[in-house]
């Protein structure tokens, strides 16, 4: 009877033993897929971790390039009204390179017109200092055919000299000069009181006169009426003396 229960026994505990290896053998591939399973989350994880970090910094560099096309636009949109404008200058420019061209074309014509009218003022007014006068102008006309002097240069010589007569309008001066008195040639004393007065004296101071505009030449005067004043102005202008009123003789305008 003992017999019979320990082989029952035995044989449970055999069946046992192989329901505990058998259930172990289950478990092990679950086991196995768990850690399977861990490790593919674990790779997943890492995955979504590195690309959500270059999500990120793409993102980050989107940000920084579209910062920078903005401001290269504002920089754009700056160059080009700058382009714009010199644009425009440079049209300006060859505009007045143009009318440059033109007047360029115009002053040797305007300078011989000037040159040639100041010529025949000069030769209807005043004979005094005629050969300085009239060489500035031949040295002008010259200056006009030279290579090196430009036409703007030969208009500042024009200008210069219609300035110089401008300026014997108000001087006073007194030189030697030779003059034509009755067919005979004099050395004589001129003193010149702007353009009011052109009057000669004698340089033994006999003889003194003027030059009448009207006639067009030297007419002599009373020696009573302007001797002693003709003298005075011509120590006057030579600084010689003091400024003070002098009688003289001034051609004036006809009546009507």
């Amino acid at each position: 009877m003992r017999t019979t229960r320990l082989k029952t026994l035995l044989v449970a505990m055999c069946i046992g033993g192989s329901a505990s290896f058998a259930g172990a053998q289950s478990i092990d591939p679950i086991v196995e897929v768990g850690k399977q399973r861990t490790v593919a989350a674990k790779a997943s994880q890492a995955k979504i971790d590195r690309l959500a970090d270059e999500t990120a910094s793409l993102l980050s560099d989107y940000k920084t390039v579209m910062k920078q096309v903005d401001g290269l636009k504002v920089y754009n949109a700056r160059l080009e009204r700058q382009i714009a404008n010199q644009e425009r200058r440079i049209r300006d420019i060859d505009n007045s390179i143009a009318e440059a061209a033109v007047i360029q074309r115009q002053i040797p014509p305007l300078v011989t017109r000037m040159l040639d009218g100041l010529e025949q003022f000069i030769n209807l007014d005043m004979p005094f200092d005629l050969d300085t006068r009239l060489g500035n102008i031949e040295a002008v006309r010259a200056n006009m055919d030279r290579s090196d002097v430009t036409s703007a240069e030969a208009f500042r010589q024009v200008l210069e000299l219609y300035s110089i007569e401008l300026q014997y309008g108000r001087g006073i001066e007194a030189y030697t000069d030779t003059i034509d008195l009755n067919g005979a040639e004099r050395e004589v004393d001129i003193l010149r009181i702007g353009r009011v007065a052109l009057v000669y004296q004698s340089t033994d101071g006999a003889e003194t006169g003027a030059w009448n505009k009207d006639t067009q030449g030297w007419e002599e005067l009373s020696a009573g009426d302007y001797a002693a004043a003709v003298r005075k102005g011509v120590r006057i202008a030579k600084k010689q003396a003091t400024i003070e009123l002098l009688n003289m003789p001034v051609s004036a305008p006809e009546a009507n």
